[in-house]
């Protein structure tokens, strides 16, 4: 857990709101990396298990691709900060990795690692009703879970990948812990017939976000920012946390 995020005006178009910008920052035109303070994210991991850490970094495998070659997994996206988080992980349980550009005109990073625990045929079925089960979802909703990137925006939580057996074990881990989802679907059979998804219900969002939560820093500031909403007893701040779920290319923010 982060106890501050500042998050950086990239120029390539996405403007990703910091949770509170100061005078400096809305005058700083320049790019600028995300501003970490890891200490809760370390205090956090000194009492989690080894077995709970594995489990989170299996589910955030979905999201990664192995090299034959070098005998590696490699982690990439366009938040650097998220690659951290996992290098620190990684560090924890001894395993070195390294962070990496690719290319020198993309915004995209690589985090590789020789992990040898890590697996593509990693089994999530047994994790049912487990705390390991909830890092196991957490890991996978960090890689491939989207929810809307302005706090005021209407809220929606959902889980996307192509491979719809993957997801099927996620939404029975979530239904273990008393998450409601809705069906997985195809959004459009023309544009991918791979591609599926299943948004988790709006009933469950506020458990979802206090028992799964997220160790991606943005995702994480998000989240604690929705349930400080939540919380809110008085006026409209809040009138948008548990409506129906609003997909992507619809009104509102986009996801990440």
């Amino acid at each position: 857990m982060y106890s501050a995020v500042l998050l950086k005006s990239d120029p390539q178009g996405e403007d990703e709101r910091s949770e509170k910008p100061t005078d400096a920052d809305n005058q700083q035109g320049s790019r600028r990396n995300v501003l970490l303070t890891p200490q809760r994210l370390h205090a956090e991991l000194l009492v989690t298990s080894a077995t709970r850490m594995q489990a989170y970094l299996q589910g955030a495998l979905k999201d990664a691709t192995k090299s034959a070659a070098h005998r590696t997994y490699r982690y990439g996206q366009s938040q650097r900060s998220w690659l951290e988080t996992i290098q620190v992980i990684l560090g924890v349980l001894g395993h070195r990795s390294w962070i990496y550009r690719e290319g020198q005109d993309r915004n995209f990073w690589v985090l590789e690692t020789s992990a040898r625990f890590l697996s593509e045929a990693y089994e999530a079925t047994a994790l049912s009703g487990t705390v390991e089960g909830l890092d196991y979802v957490r890991g996978y909703f960090d890689a491939d879970g989207g929810m809307p990137r302005d706090p005021q925006a209407r809220l929606y939580v959902q889980y996307a990948q192509k491979d719809r057996q993957s997801l099927e074990r996620v939404a029975k881990i979530l239904a273990s812990w008393e998450i409601q989802s809705g069906r997985i679907h195809n959004p459009s059979v023309e544009v991918d017939p791979h591609y599926w998804r299943f948004f988790v219900r709006a009933a469950s969002h506020e458990r979802f976000m206090k028992l799964v939560g997220s160790w991606h820093p943005i995702k994480r500031a998000l989240i604690e920012t929705r349930m400080k909403i939540e919380s809110t007893p008085h006026g409209d701040v809040g009138t948008n946390v548990n409506k129906v779920a609003v997909p992507e290319g619809a009104a509102g923010s986009p996801p990440f």
